[in-house]
């Protein structure tokens, strides 16, 4: 992995104690929080974390945590449901169990792209804050929230840490003729995490236009009823042929986006990226959730590299595509252990970051 370097943990307070356990049951999921107590020199706490064979979570908190600062880290993993459970049956347990404070290190918030209304669905991000902050979690670290509004669906203090450092210095060390790039939005959703990528590399920046979006009939479910005065509607949207505003010809194009599940879209920017004369394309995101057959369609593509952190365990997809390449985070997520236990400002690790980043 990437970013791998150590330094010296400095654990001050002493006042009741450390405890970080693992909330997770699968073993590649336990990785990063074992990587989390090595740097920060404090071995995992004793829990228990299993399902029943009727398919029920079962957590057994096997030390005393009484009076203690008890950290959780939970990764997500290929049964997302599972894990939630998992977390909170872990923080009910350690609530109950008289823990001093609640604190969840959960790196890839689950259910984050639902964090909007749409139509007659629901707002399920903010459903699962509030089972968090109800089963009696204090404090929540993450990382690269894919809204950052999502903050505001807590009661409780949420560190939204940024996984971009350790992706700019990917670029800096391991793509040698980086200063030849030019920073890819495959959609103008996703321009400002590109020009914000642009603008610390001091590199170009290119937008894919026309991308296809999931449309939407009112036709089908009972709203299309007409109203009984007539009232201006909206033009339907009318998607324009797929072009690449800004020059990627002749240059690296590096597509960034914050998570990277369903394939499809990368796969077609890096189409329009090489026909456009780009001779080199990598894809950088924070979260890897390479669901489905995405190893293979990425191996299968125009795609020279795939670069994610490790917030999401893919090894299995790695052993399926060679081009999946991963940036390890636990440094920052042990700092912010580290400075949270002490009672340290949190604030250096938000240097230099915007309101827009």
């Amino acid at each position: 992995c990437v970013g791998s370097g150590r330094s010296p943990p400095v654990m001050n307070h002493t006042e009741g104690g450390l405890v970080i356990f693992s909330a997770n049951s699968h073993p590649s999921s336990r990785e990063i929080s074992k990587r989390i107590g090595e740097r920060l020199g404090v071995e995992l706490g004793k829990v228990q974390v299993y399902q029943e064979d009727n398919r029920e979570t079962r957590v057994q908190i096997q030390e005393s945590v009484r009076g203690k600062d008890v950290f959780i880290i939970q990764t997500a993993s290929k049964d997302v449901n599972t894990t939630i459970m998992e977390l909170l049956i872990t923080v009910y347990a350690c609530r109950t169990s008289c823990a001093r404070s609640i604190t969840g290190v959960v790196p890839y918030f689950p259910y984050s792209k639902q964090c909007k209304m749409r139509k007659r669905g629901s707002i399920v991000s903010k459903l699962l804050a509030s089972m968090m902050c109800k089963a009696g979690l204090t404090h929540l670290i993450t990382m690269d929230l894919h809204q950052k509004e999502i903050q505001g669906f807590f009661n409780i203090p949420v560190d939204n840490l940024r996984a971009s450092p350790f992706l700019l210095q990917y670029i800096q060390e391991e793509i040698p003729d980086y200063r030849n790039a030019v920073i890819v939005a495959k959609s103008p959703a996703s321009a400002k995490r590109a020009q914000s990528f642009a603008e610390r590399l001091r590199l170009g920046i290119a937008v894919i236009h026309g991308e296809a979006q999931d449309a939407e009939s009112d036709l089908v479910d009972g709203r299309h009823s007409p109203p009984t005065v007539k009232i201006p509607l909206l033009i339907p949207k009318e998607k324009p042929p797929i072009t690449v505003v800004g020059d990627v010809g002749g240059r690296i194009a590096i597509i960034v986006d914050d998570i990277i599940d369903d394939v499809d879209s990368f796969v077609a920017a890096a189409q329009t990226l090489k026909k456009h004369g780009a001779y080199k394309i990598f894809v950088m995101a924070t979260h890897g959730i390479l669901s489905s057959d995405a190893p293979k369609l990425i191996e299968e593509s125009a795609i020279d590299k795939v670069v994610v952190t490790n917030t999401i365990p893919h090894e299995h997809q790695k052993l399926q595509c060679v081009k999946i390449q991963t940036v390890d985070i636990s440094l920052i997520l042990s700092e912010a252990i580290r400075r949270i236990y002490n009672g340290e400002s949190m604030s250096y690790l938000f240097r230099h970051i915007g309101l827009e980043d």
